[in-house]
């Protein structure tokens, strides 16, 4: 008769004392039943636990009990049987107890004598109940393992998807003289196909062929699948043609070797083979001949498969759609992918989370937010929104679209949120610039015990320098490594990088990029891009040749966008000819290219080179882009021919179908204005409409002041005054002309800068590069150098300089004061220093200066350039100025 029992103790009966054996124990005597009975302090009777107790507990999921169970027989030094032992474990497996089986690890000392089995079974326990490192520390400590002690260690590192852990314990495995079998096989090839290790494959595959296993069809097409997905066609084919049995699982295999090399059309013929043969292509076969087209950017041929596999009677499964509208936005048939979601509803296919999630990222990039809500409507009716995966790319795509409150309802309803989920939040408040709430999450997210990687605390410095916050953005870039134990990388120094670049702090982003490289970073072509704009400027010749010495290390030069930004910076920091060098050694030449030339030439004075640039552009049929027209039209603005310059504004809108803009008409009223047209420009500026822009009103009062016009630069003055009112610069310029035409008794009707603005006059500021060192100077500079050595040194400058009237009937209208009344300019000083800075003459001097330099100065410049023999590079707010032997590039006119 069955044995019953009572599964739960009292508190007084959880002490179980087992006694010695005795004659009639069970231990000696099977057939005795009879039960032994202790009695404790207050005399309670107690069931001692034994095997078939221990079972009962493990078959109806009593744990507690067996736990008690165990403690008491251990405690009594009593031994378990082996097959009680297995069951027990086997009790674990089924329930996921882990805790109890630890339990049974620790009271390993129950049973008398373990053997591999055992210890296998203990090991799989370990792996089926999640504890990976666990089972490994109990392989690792066998003594002897057989074959089947490798396959649970190789099912459990199979289970958790650690493909490359599979491969190694193969090897592993061989050393130990184990050989696996053809159940064992197909495991170990499926983690070298998803780990990419073709070379263990080989192996693997010529172990087969000396064991004589090449006929067992399952191990053969698991070597077949890992040639086909690593992408060794050759392998692949010649192994699928030895095969005496070929099953449709085979020829699947060799298709997708053959859509993974490109070659889909003879993936197609191979299909027609596969009929021929009697074996019917499944969905499977359509499903990898459709993601092939996909994946190869062919998604019109996709789409003519899917409607082919149709006529052969197969019906296109969640697969099938699913990888048609990945593979459509991949391509960027973003609307086409949600047309193809919509079709897949009318045939009656239901989606998983991944179509959903693929259309959702669809509506994200598109910022369709009106289709993105009625997606994630669809989401929430088929029970989606716990998949992580939909949770994400709902959060993604509110916050691109700006629905930031929406997005926080989704990530707050997600029940499960990983990394990428507090990423995307963070990233969408950082976007929008409300670092203070992603910095809330940044915190939310480490009390979660959810650690912030690289990407996340790349993105809070991103929001703090979109902000304007580099001190904060610094503060993270410190304590990455610190804090977070997280390594930076070479996007977190660009990040860095380019914000202080943003913020107008180039010294100090310099500095970073040498910081970066001692620190071991390698620049990227990101870092060159970012850099090399904030060098574009006279002062930062030697650090372009530093930033160029980098690429060249870091074979950079490869980047056809790097040496675009190189040739426009070379030209900008004033080496032409070096610009030219890198342009003439570029095997392709895009837009950009021609362009970063031809207006590195303008901006040299240099018409001639940039005319021709221009004619050998079009001879190769590249099509000129709004850049290029406008240099060209400045270009014969230096040569005066204004009717060329006049046929090339037609060809904007004529010939290229590109609407004029600012630039362009800026260019056209400079044409004017070196011609002395100016009632022309008057003119074009009226037709054009274009009297609200700034820019133009400057370059007409530069020809007005150049040609001594008073009427139209009154005219030019009102214009700048009234949209700019503010600006202290047209404020002194506008009263210094409204000034002039009082005293030449013109009429002025515009309203007047007020009197208390004209006391903040803008103070002239100029820097010159000398010995890797940058020094300034500044209007009437009273420092001890200036008036000490410099000062003198000026004063003797403009003596020996015996010029006539300077302004040759030119309006006298600076931007800043006259020397007589507010010092000496500061370019002057800055000229001098650059004199007597070395022993001999200099060769060449660059100077920067704040404001536009006025006659007098630049007349002075003329003349140091042919008395010293040396080229001044003077850039100011007009344009660059190259003093050669006493003339200029700007021809007099800025």
């Amino acid at each position: 008769m069955e044995k019953l029992f009572i599964p739960s103790f009292p508190k007084t009966c959880l002490n179980y004392q087992i006694p010695a054996k005795v004659e009639n124990s069970p231990e000696v005597n099977p057939k005795s039943r009879r039960k032994i009975l202790s009695f404790i302090k207050k005399r309670e009777p107690i069931i001692i636990p034994d095997e078939q107790q221990l079972d009962y507990l493990c078959r109806h999921g009593s744990q507690l009990e067996a736990e008690k169970a165990l403690d008491s027989m251990f405690q009594q030094g009593s031994k378990v049987k082996r097959s009680t032992y297995l069951n027990l474990l086997e009790s674990c497996i089924d329930s996921g107890s882990v805790h109890l089986g630890r339990i049974l690890h620790t009271r390993f000392g129950l049973f008398p004598e373990p053997d591999v089995f055992v210890e296998t079974k203990l090991l799989s326990m370990y792996a089926k109940c999640g504890c990976l490192v666990d089972a490994r520390k109990v392989f690792d400590s066998m003594r002897v393992r057989n074959l089947y002690t490798w396959s649970a260690m190789i099912g459990a590192y199979s289970r958790e998807n650690r493909w490359r852990e599979v491969s190694k314990l193969f090897r592993l495995m061989m050393e130990d003289g184990v050989l696996p079998d053809d159940f064992l096989f197909p495991k170990i090839l499926q983690g070298c196909a998803n780990c990419g290790d073709v070379e263990t494959g080989k192996l693997i595959h010529s172990v087969v062929i000396k064991l004589g296993m090449t006929s067992c069809l399952r191990v053969s097409n698991s070597i077949l699948a890992v040639y086909a997905k690593c992408g060794e066609l050759s392998l692949a084919t010649k192994l699928f043609r030895r095969m005496k049995e070929r099953d449709v699982v085979a020829w699947n295999s060799v298709l997708l070797a053959y859509c993974h090399n490109g070659k889909h059309e003879e993936a197609v013929e191979l299909v027609e083979e596969m009929e021929k043969e009697g074996i019917s292509p499944g969905l499977v076969t359509w499903n990898i001949l459709i993601g092939g087209y996909n994946q190869l950017g062919k998604c019109d041929a996709a789409i003519d498969l899917m409607q082919k596999m149709e006529s052969f009677g197969i019906t296109a499964d969640v697969f099938t759609w699913t990888a048609m509208i990945s593979g459509l936005i991949h391509n960027g048939k973003r609307f086409q992918a949600l047309d193809m979601l919509r079709k897949m509803f009318l045939a009656g296919v239901v989606p998983n989370g991944v179509t959903i999630m693929s259309a959702v990222s669809a509506c994200s990039c598109l910022k369709v937010l009106n289709l993105g809500s009625e997606v994630h409507s669809i989401a929430v009716k088929m029970g989606f929104m716990d998949d992580v995966l939909v949770g994400n790319s709902l959060v993604d795509m509110y916050s691109k679209c700006g629905k930031l409150e929406d997005a926080r309802k989704v990530f707050d309803s997600m029940k499960n949120k990983d990394l990428y989920t507090w990423n995307s939040m963070i990233t969408g408040y950082c976007q929008a610039e409300y670092c203070g709430k992603a910095y809330e999450l940044f915190t939310s997210m480490q009390e979660a015990s959810v650690k912030p990687n690289i990407i996340t605390w790349n993105t809070m410095i991103s929001g703090y320098i979109k902000n304007g916050d580099e001190g904060e953005a610094m503060d993270l870039f410190q304590r990455i490594e610190k804090d977070g134990k997280v390594q930076r990388n070479t996007a977190s120094w660009n990040l860095i990088i380019a914000g202080y670049i943003q913020n107008g702090k180039k010294d100090e982003a310099l500095e970073l990029f040498r910081k970066m490289q001692f620190s071991g970073f390698t620049p990227n072509s990101v870092t060159i891009l970012s850099l090399l704009p904030a060098c574009a400027n006279l002062l930062a010749a030697k650090m372009v040749r530093e930033i160029h010495g980098c690429v060249l290390r870091r074979n950079l030069d490869a980047v056809h966008a790097v040496k675009n930004s190189l040739t426009d910076t070379y030209a900008k920091s004033g080496d032409i000819g070096y610009a030219r060098t890198i342009f003439n050694g570029m095997e392709t030449k895009d837009i950009i290219t021609w362009n970063s030339l031809i207006g590195g030439y303008v901006l040299h004075g240099s018409y001639g080179p940039a005319l021709d640039l221009f004619n050998q552009m079009k001879t190769q049929g590249i099509k000129p882009n709004r850049g290029t027209l406008s240099s060209i039209i400045l270009a014969h603005g230096l040569t005066g021919n204004v009717d060329e310059g006049k046929k090339v504004f037609s060809s904007i809108a004529n010939d290229y179908h590109i609407i004029p803009a600012p630039e362009h008409c800026c260019a056209m009223v400079s044409l004017y204005g070196r011609s002395n047209r100016l009632e022309e420009a008057v003119q074009f500026i009226q037709e054009m409409n274009v009297q609200s822009e700034p820019p133009i009103w400057e370059s007409f009062l530069t020809g007005c002041r150049i040609h001594g016009d008073i009427d139209l630069a009154i005219h030019a003055a009102e214009h700048m005054f009234s949209l700019e009112p503010e600006n202290p610069i047209t404020e002194n310029v506008v009263s210094q002309i409204y000034a002039l035409g009082a005293k030449l008794g013109r009429s002025l009707e515009g309203k007047k800068p007020r009197k208390d603005n004209l006391l903040k006059k803008p103070l002239g500021q100029s820097w010159i590069e000398v010995r890797n060192l940058i020094h300034t100077f500044t209007t009437g500079d009273q420092s001890k150098l200036c008036t000490d050595v410099l000062y003198p040194r000026v004063e003797k400058l403009c003596k020996l300089d015996d010029r006539s009237d300077q302004y040759n009937g030119e309006l006298w209208i600076e931007e800043e004061g006259r020397e007589a009344t507010c010092g000496i300019h500061s370019e002057k000083f800055a000229m001098a220093f650059g004199l007597i800075s070395s022993l001999r003459a200099p060769k060449t001097i660059r100077i920067l200066k704040n404001l536009r330099m006025c006659r007098d100065c630049h007349n002075t410049a003329k003349y140091i350039s042919k008395r010293y023999d040396c080229d001044i590079f003077l850039e100011d707010t007009r344009c660059l100025h190259h003093f050669k032997n006493g003339v200029c590039s700007c021809r007099d006119y800025w």
